[in-house]
């Protein structure tokens, strides 16, 4: 399901083998198969708070996993007919915030069958999708996992709404890291703008208000748009197009170099967000 930002802001040439989406575009594709396919078993017992099983382990990340479990139960009559059918469950049931097309057939075993999404030829979204297995009638998805969204096509990212930021190397950083979006529309947040860093217990969460629209008390200063950068700030390398993201000492606020001067923007204070 598609990720806010700490609840605030939100977040290849091929061949058709299964029918298409609703935007025209094949859910299942024949693709290229991966210069290291997974050879693994397509049936791994959940273990502590890893519940990937199977699909985790056939990723192929840059970085660590960004999302992965189980599936949840369904009736009889709402399982797939065939694998591919079992996908679209996937989508229809977790409503993942992943493609949803381009898929590609990698292994099948054991009444199972993995389907996976690459870049550049390696494992970015994993679906290990099974046949009449318990509580879980006709084909749907058992487990699934995917790397960060950083990992994923440009195209994909902007069309979601992610701001993907990259490094002093032209890198693309992992959302987990640092990531950026437009405020929520249903809270008539759009002329806010939300920058996050960090993730769990390090996450904090930084706002640009120009305009205002952020409630009374949600921000533990006022954002300033033309300010000097204090000496003691420090450049992080990251880039978002134009912007250069630099942070107080104390990390208490986001300086962002733009091309007309520097803008303050300051923590969001915890537990706040839109709802």
């Amino acid at each position: 399901m598609r990720r806010g930002l700490a609840g605030v802001a939100v977040l290849v040439a091929v061949t058709a083998l299964g029918c298409g989406s609703e935007d025209g575009e094949a859910v299942v594709v024949a693709g290229t198969p991966p210069a290291t396919p997974y050879a693994g078993p397509l049936y791994v017992r959940a273990t502590g708070s890893d519940k990937s099983g199977a699909a985790g382990r056939a990723l192929e990340c840059t970085g660590t996993m960004y999302e992965g479990g189980g599936a949840e139960t369904w009736s009889e009559g709402d399982g797939g007919k065939t694998p591919e059918g079992g996908l679209r469950l996937y989508f229809d049931i977790e409503q993942p915030d992943v493609p949803h097309t381009g898929y590609r057939v990698e292994r099948k075993a054991d009444g199972r069958v993995l389907f996976s999404y690459d870049v550049g030829g390696r494992t970015k979204v994993a679906v290990v999708v099974a046949k009449d297995r318990k509580n879980r009638p006709g084909w749907g998805p058992e487990t699934s996992a995917s790397c960060d969204p950083a990992e994923l096509p440009a195209s994909f990212t902007k069309a979601h709404g992610y701001e993907i930021w990259t490094d002093e190397d032209g890198h693309r950083v992992p959302t987990t890291v640092v990531t950026s979006s437009v405020g929520a529309a249903h809270c008539d947040w759009q002329k806010a703008h939300f920058l996050q860093t960090g993730k769990g217990e390090k996450e904090r969460l930084y706002a640009r208000d120009p305009d205002r629209v952020l409630p009374s008390g949600m921000l533990t200063g006022s954002y300033d748009g033309d300010v000097r950068m204090p000496a003691s700030a420090r450049d992080t390398g990251y880039r978002y197009h134009d912007w250069e993201l630099w942070f107080a000492a104390d990390a208490s606020t986001a300086y962002v170099r733009t091309p007309d001067g520097v803008e303050a923007w300051p923590l969001v204070k915890h537990g706040t967000g839109c709802v």
